[in-house]
């Protein structure tokens, strides 16, 4: 049985908007065509992503860099179908009783071409440097609250890196251990391990919902230019590694 069949409602966990629609957006909407509940956690704003030349460069460095990458999430959402969406650290994603907290993306820096690890100037409330534990709680709160059939996020090693990634696979994996949810990760190459989806069917929408997040990135043809001019072909291809966990 393939894990697109029979997912009564799938949770994807993501860093920054924009990487639902990069390394997800084929497998959302095929799990949308299949009439699965799609729910998304992103886990941070972006704050610290760069921006491309153009009409929005100003806002880099900005908050209203922030606000501008919310509007642009809920539009890439939007032509997704994705049925709701919700931000890590405010209700439900979020231990009751504790006051809503804002966790911001820690920023990066490239050890070489496709590999990034962690800047050295992350501030205290980035989610690169938040206690796991809390970030743990805070997923494993939406999941009791959505119960999802399945959770999906980045691989162990965050894709490509990314020290929010690397986070955000680390509390996702532990919060499906925590409430027995099945958990699968995305991977980007075929290792062997995992099932192989080819989605070009969905090339159209996903190339739209792409568009949507134009601080980021710009759209030219099949490919993807990204805000320090890297080129990459649109993905509508990618495996999924599953986990899974005993009920509790």
């Amino acid at each position: 049985m393939s894990l697109l069949d029979g997912q009564r409602s799938v949770l994807f966990v993501h860093a920054h908007p924009d990487d639902e629609t990069i390394s997800t957006g084929a497998l959302i909407a095929e799990f949308v065509a299949r009439d699965s509940r799609v729910f998304l956690l992103t886990c941070s704003r972006g704050e610290r992503g760069e921006v491309v030349d153009g009409p929005l460069t100003a806002l880099a460095g900005t908050e209203e860099l922030a606000r501008e990458r919310e509007l642009e999430l809920e539009r890439a959402t939007g032509i997704l179908g994705i049925t709701e969406r919700f931000w890590l650290g405010e209700p439900p994603a979020r231990v009751d009783g504790l006051e809503p907290r804002r966790y911001r993306d820690s920023g990066m820096v490239w050890i070489r071409p496709g590999l990034a690890g962690p800047a050295d100037d992350a501030a205290d409330d980035a989610l690169s440097v938040a206690p796991l534990a809390e970030v743990t709680a805070d997923i494993a709160a939406l999941i009791v609250r959505l119960r999802p059939s399945l959770v999906i996020s980045y691989d162990d090693g965050g894709g490509y890196g990314h020290p929010d990634h690397v986070r955000a696979h680390d509390a996702a994996r532990a919060a499906t251990t925590a409430t027995g949810t099945a958990f699968a990760e995305v991977l980007e190459a075929p290792a062997g391990d995992e099932e192989w989806f080819d989605l070009p069917q969905h090339l159209a929408v996903v190339t739209d919902a792409l568009r949507a997040h134009a601080s980021q990135l710009t759209v030219h043809g099949t490919e993807i230019v990204h805000s320090g001019g890297q080129r990459e072909a649109i993905g509508t291809s990618a495996g999924l590694r599953l986990h899974p966990h005993p009920a509790v």
